[in-house]
């Protein structure tokens, strides 16, 4: 598996390379190797050489582009490749933004090494990472605390489609291409998973999907 990691900071991707090639391993044990970037006019040039690269790793603030812009930038580049935000701004607002913009989880750089190696682990295993400062409580009713793994997983294989895609941050019109799947369907499916999670809206899926530590897995089956 090929990650991208896009960060201006040298010392950062160091450190974080080492993390992630020499501590990580995935339960099916699929090699693990990470591409570096400092700026997005250079991860830009790597995913052009690189294709195969399945996550990006991006820090919102690189010499180029600041901010959520970072990230909304990024997006246009790489509308396929599933993203996660390292970032040391972590208030609950730049989270919720990140996640609104299409970003598959959210990493604070201000975590505990510890903790980054526990959220690495679960974004590569295909679950969603969101931190516990973030408050998840508010975004969803109480009823759907007592959502489980197990009951989540009760979702049709095309519903579970159509929430990975969701999470990567797709758009209807690119899950519709993806899936061969018309709008009018596509619709009717994110309805279905609103009510079985009992949220409103794309982020409160994210953030329930997280709360429950579920990983999606890949496609179910592609056309």
């Amino acid at each position: 598996m090929k990650l991208l990691l896009i960060d201006d900071h040298p010392l950062f991707r160091d450190g974080l390379s080492l993390l992630i090639q020499h501590r990580l391993s995935l339960p099916d044990h699929a090699a693990l190797s990470l591409l570096e970037a400092g700026d997005l006019s250079e991860a830009a040039a790597v995913l052009q050489a690189h294709p195969d690269v399945k996550l990006a790793l991006l820090d919102l603030n690189l010499g180029d582009r600041q901010g959520l812009d970072t990230l909304q930038q990024w997006r246009t580049i790489a509308p396929d490749v599933p993203v996660v935000v390292l970032s040391a701004d972590d208030r609950p607002a730049t989270i919720v933004s990140a996640i609104d913009r299409g970003a598959a989880g959210f990493i604070p750089k201000t975590v505990q090494a510890a903790t980054m190696q526990d959220a690495l682990r679960r974004v590569l295993a295909g679950e969603v990472y969101l931190p516990d400062l973030l408050g998840a409580e508010a975004w969803v009713d109480e009823a759907a605390e007592e959502e489980s793994p197990e009951s989540l997983l009760g979702l049709s294989e095309r519903q579970l489609d159509v929430l990975r895609l969701l999470i990567e941050g797709k758009p209807n019109k690119e899950i519709c291409r993806m899936l061969v799947l018309s709008e009018s369907t596509v619709k009717t499916h994110l309805s279905a998973i609103f009510r079985k999670l009992r949220v409103n809206s794309r982020t409160q899926a994210v953030v329930a999907v997280a709360r429950a530590g579920v990983a999606l897995g890949p496609l179910s089956r592609r056309p």
